[in-house]
């Protein structure tokens, strides 16, 4: 049952390359590979029609945006956001020079509990930076109740969301400012690369000047800005993508419903619910949660035995942000205010999925699943 080679966890969605070329030809030509050029507006244009949002800004990478958002809200003082994500969600706070608020988790989805989002406002408190974690929406409702009842701001960190809808609306949608991840990994790449969707023409006019340096012309800054603009080699890679991802998360459907029928009745295994009718999903990630006493080996274990079969997996998200040196030492970093986060942490397994993963591969997996667990 070992593979002749290596099964990541994730590979990226390429479209064939003889369609990039003729792009690579154009771009060549005309010698015009960065700057807004032709790529970069017509793949902001394409974004819009297929996200169902009005303004796109996109750029070189998907914590730029987090970064943008944040300047462009001026937000001060406190934010509050989830330890059970990537590092980039807090690292933007900082880089900002305001102070993260770490709030637990719920355990029926590993999104912001906003329960434990109200206990933790304080005077000092502007926003929240919640993230919908593997694409699987937040209580959106219940945290634009709690931004207006305190007058806060509401900053989704969408980087797993890319194309997910919640009542037939996107759910880029919601909050002031929604960022997305185009790295890699994602359900939708640009190879490296981020967007940030906002509602008004004003934000869209001043996250595009934030983004090139500060300069509203050639020869005046009007504000502190980085270089964050998307090349046109990424942007035509993207608009082809376009063409290719709904088909890519269809495939991905396919193998999140083997795993779970295969694994549901597993001792010691849990899966968060994705069932809901009315949210279209994008099955960017597929992770199980291990109880070792039920299920007979611990998590670490399991992975380790994967990887002896060239199965690779990953413990997103392991350790903790909160548990990271920058972060540790903050007050609500303590494990005693996050135990839900930390539950899911010690338990998570993401298995391998993506477009181009052989059904036979994943049958694989499941047994190797299933024949080291009690039974």
């Amino acid at each position: 049952m070992i593979n002749d080679k290596i099964i990541p966890v994730t590979s990226p969605l390429l479209p064939p390359l003889e369609e990039f070329m003729p792009y690579l030809q154009n771009i060549w030509d005309s010698k015009r590979i960065t700057n807004n050029g032709q790529y970069h507006r017509e793949l902001e244009q394409k974004l819009c029609d297929h996200l169902g949002v009005e303004f796109i800004s996109l750029f070189t990478n998907g914590t730029f945006p987090l970064l943008a958002a944040l300047q462009a809200l001026d937000i001060k003082g406190e934010v509050i956001t989830t330890p059970f994500s990537f590092a980039a969600t807090t690292h933007s706070l900082i880089l900002c020079g305001l102070k993260p608020v770490f709030a637990d988790v719920d355990e029926k989805n590993g999104n912001l509990d906003p329960d434990k989002i109200e206990a933790a406002i304080t005077k000092n408190t502007t926003a929240i930076m919640p993230v919908h974690v593997y694409g699987t929406p937040c209580n959106t409702d219940l945290i634009r109740q709690i931004a207006s009842k305190y007058g806060l701001k509401v900053i989704y960190d969408a980087a797993h969301a890319f194309g997910v809808e919640k009542n037939g609306k996107s759910v880029l949608s919601l909050g002031d400012i929604s960022t997305l991840s185009f790295h890699a990994t994602k359900t939708y790449n640009t190879a490296e690369g981020g967007a940030l969707v906002c509602h008004n023409a004003e934000i869209k006019q001043k996250i595009d000047c934030y983004k090139n340096f500060g300069l509203s012309d050639e020869n005046d800054v009007i504000m502190t800005g980085i270089n964050g603009k998307m090349d046109e080699i990424r942007a035509a890679l993207g608009i082809l993508n376009l063409k290719y991802v709904n088909q890519a998360i269809e495939k991905r459907k396919e193998i999140s419903r083997l795993y779970r029928r295969e694994l549901l009745n597993i001792n010691g295994i849990t899966m968060f619910n994705n069932n809901d009718s009315g949210i279209k999903y994008n099955y960017s990630y597929f992770p199980v949660f291990i109880d070792k006493d039920e299920y007979g080996i611990c998590r670490d274990e399991l992975n380790d035995k994967l990887k002896s079969y060239n199965i690779i997996t990953r413990k997103y998200f392991y350790p903790l942000i909160s548990n990271f040196e920058p972060y540790k030492n903050i007050e609500s970093a303590k494990p005693s205010n996050l135990p839900i986060a930390s539950k899911l942490s010690q338990q998570v397994l993401c298995l391998p999925i993506y477009a181009d993963l052989d059904f036979n591969v994943v049958n694989n997996i499941i047994q190797i699943i299933t024949e080291n667990s009690k039974k």
